[in-house]
């Protein structure tokens, strides 16, 4: 009879194995008096060991706790058993490859004695990686969209603000031109008034940096090669002024002598260029190495990172320092207009890396971040790739080509000072000009007249 029950125990045991293994439990038994511990052979399999490969310890399982989880995990654990109460905790064990998996554990102490005092404690170890990567997917999706209606929520107020700049500065910057016209070379009021075109100029290059993060700048679809672009950089006052700047800033350069091709705007990918270099140097206060790199690579799989770069071909932008990183608070909001942690005043508007970010976008394009605190940080641009050529560029018109032979031109703008500038150049190009503040007005104008060209704010 003895041999029987001992039989059906076996029987039992086998079949509890045989279930935990079917649900991916890891089983264990703990003698709290000699810390000698059962492990079932799941629990060693989901760790990548043979069954017994291990020693049965309790040191076991601490040693093979990440050293974050161990502090917390351990006494938390001790204290419930020897309250003898139930217990649920998550924490990661190391594998035998190195890896790291995430594990829910779940236990409870048994055979009390007189005092109350437990000597064995039992549980399952359940291996929840899975959900664990789930949810810091999830997590960084969700991230992601944030930061992106945040940009656009930011953008949506710039371009707004930058429209109304725009017709403000309009006046400022065109009409020195006006003027300059019918004013002698040795006249003394040309210097003021190049003093006044020349800041005007200054403000609307901020306006249209505005326009680029709001989205709105104008996207040339020109073929381009980004190492031309680093190339006229390197060799720009920008350049000479930022070295005079940072004297210790090391340049290095390594360049893709087989670059691809891209789709995009030079004036847009060059002030991308100069804002990331000048990002780089302003994080190296005490001097350092600046990398730029550029290199073709397809995709092949999706990408995460702060950008989640999908498959195809790219060229990617690189620059990277060896400045004081940027911590993982800071991250999320090094594209934000006007966030810094540098020393206001000297470095520039406060739009250069929102600029980046407009222009990435506007071109199809990704970035990814990669920062350590101390070490420096690295930022990579990627951009879709063309397979056109680029094509010559045409020589610029002499002045005489533009001049007109009375010909109609209808300007609608309903800003006045727009209408008067227009109105004002092409007169002085020889055009015969009317124009009228809206729409309607223009069509009215049309029903009894004719036009060889319309002017249209198309903005209105």
């Amino acid at each position: 009879e003895i041999m029987i029950k001992n039989d059906e125990l076996e029987k039992t045991r086998e079949r509890l194995e045989l279930a935990m293994d079917a649900g991916e439990h890891g089983f264990w038994d703990w003698n709290l008096d000699t810390d000698d511990i059962y492990f079932s052979p799941r629990y060693y399999t989901m760790l990548g060991y043979k069954p017994g490969e291990l020693p049965m310890k309790l040191k076991t399982w601490v040693n093979l706790m990440h050293p974050d989880d161990r502090k917390t995990v351990v006494p938390k654990v001790q204290n419930y058993v020897n309250n003898a109460q139930p217990y649920e905790v998550e924490f990661r064990l190391k594998t035998k490859d190195g890896d790291w998996k995430w594990i829910s554990g779940r236990g409870k102490s048994y055979e009390k004695d007189v005092d109350g005092i437990p000597h064995r404690a039992v549980g399952l170890h359940v291996d929840i990686t899975d959900r664990k990567q789930a949810e810091a997917a999830l997590l960084e999706s969700e991230n992601q969209l944030q930061r992106a209606q945040k940009m656009e929520a930011i953008g949506t107020l710039a371009g707004g603000v930058a429209h109304d700049l725009n017709n403000v500065l309009s006046g400022i910057v065109s009409y020195p031109d006006l003027l300059l016209m019918d004013i002698p070379e040795d006249s003394p009021l040309r210097k003021p008034i190049l003093t006044i075109q020349k800041s005007g100029q200054k403000a609307a290059a901020i306006v249209q940096d505005l326009l680029t993060l709001a989205r709105r700048g104008i996207v040339a679809t020109d073929v381009i090669n980004l190492n031309q672009i680093i190339d006229s950089y390197l060799k720009s006052p920008e350049y000479e002024k930022l070295k005079e700047f940072y004297p210790d800033a090391k340049i290095e350069i390594d360049l893709d002598m087989n670059l691809l091709n891209i789709m995009g705007s030079p004036v847009h990918l060059s002030k991308t260029v100069m804002n990331l270099v000048t990002n780089a140097a302003e994080a190296m206060p005490a001097g350092g190495s600046i990398f730029i790199s550029t290199q073709n690579k397809y995709i092949d799989k999706p990408i995460k990172g702060y950008d989640d770069v999908k498959e195809g071909d790219y060229v990617i932008l690189t620059v990277s320092d060896t400045g004081v990183g940027i911590s993982s608070g800071d991250i999320d909001r090094i594209f934000e207009p006007f966030y810094t942690k540098k020393v206001m005043g000297r470095s520039g508007t406060g739009l250069g890396m929102a600029v980046v970010w407009g222009t990435v976008k506007d071109h199809k394009g990704y970035i990814d971040v990669q920062s350590t605190e101390g070490k420096g940080t690295t930022f990579s641009l990627y951009f879709p790739v063309t397979r056109k050529e680029i094509i010559g560029k045409e020589d610029a018109l002499p002045m005489e080509e533009y001049m007109g032979k009375g010909e109609n031109i209808l300007v609608v703008d309903d800003v006045e000072e727009q209408r008067e500038i227009a109105s004002s150049i092409l007169i002085k190009l020889r055009y015969s000009v009317i124009s009228v503040s809206s729409g309607e007005e223009a069509v009215e104008y049309m029903r009894d007249n004719s036009a060889d060209l319309l002017v249209l704010d198309m903005i209105m």
